[in-house]
């Protein structure tokens, strides 16, 4: 049997080379004020975040920007338009991708035969959440993670 790791440690063999993304924390202090720092990058294959040693689990996602003076037809805009600049002002350059919010998945939990964020071990087989009842697409399918993480990879691969 291939254990979760195995199939996280062949992925990331796969991926070298390819973009990453950053991986951001919310800080504040008296003098710097709220931002997002950069904490790290990995690359982002679906639902998960790949680190050199550490799968994530995705939360937010952003685009590091300067909001500009605009009018908001929306208070999620607004609010939206404030996170991307939380980032600049926390040292991501304009445009780049920021992953806020994540977790850190217990690949060990998995591996004996329990879950951690969106992996799960299904009849024996590591398996990933790639949907969720929130989205009205049922009640969380989950597939193979070996299967999940080929099909991804090859899309970031092929775009």
């Amino acid at each position: 049997m291939t254990t979760t790791a195995e199939i996280l440690d062949a992925a990331r063999a796969s991926l070298l080379g390819a973009p990453r993304e950053g991986l951001g924390e919310e800080r504040s202090s008296r003098w710097r004020g709220e931002r997002i720092v950069r904490v790290g990058d990995a690359w982002h294959v679906g639902v998960l975040l790949l680190t050199d040693d550490r799968v994530l689990a995705t939360a937010e996602i952003l685009r590091a920007a300067d909001p500009g003076r605009r009018g908001y037809t929306a208070e999620s805009a607004r609010a939206r338009a404030a996170r991307r600049q939380l980032a600049l002002r926390g040292g991501f350059d304009e445009g780049d991708v920021v992953h806020v919010g994540w977790s850190i998945i217990d690949v060990a939990a998995v591996d004996a035969g329990g879950s951690s964020g969106p992996l799960a071990l299904i009849d024996g087989v590591p398996s990933v959440r790639w949907s969720s009842p929130s989205t009205g697409s049922g009640a969380g399918a989950y597939m193979p993670l070996e299967a999940y993480l080929r099909e991804r990879i090859d899309l970031m691969r092929n775009l």
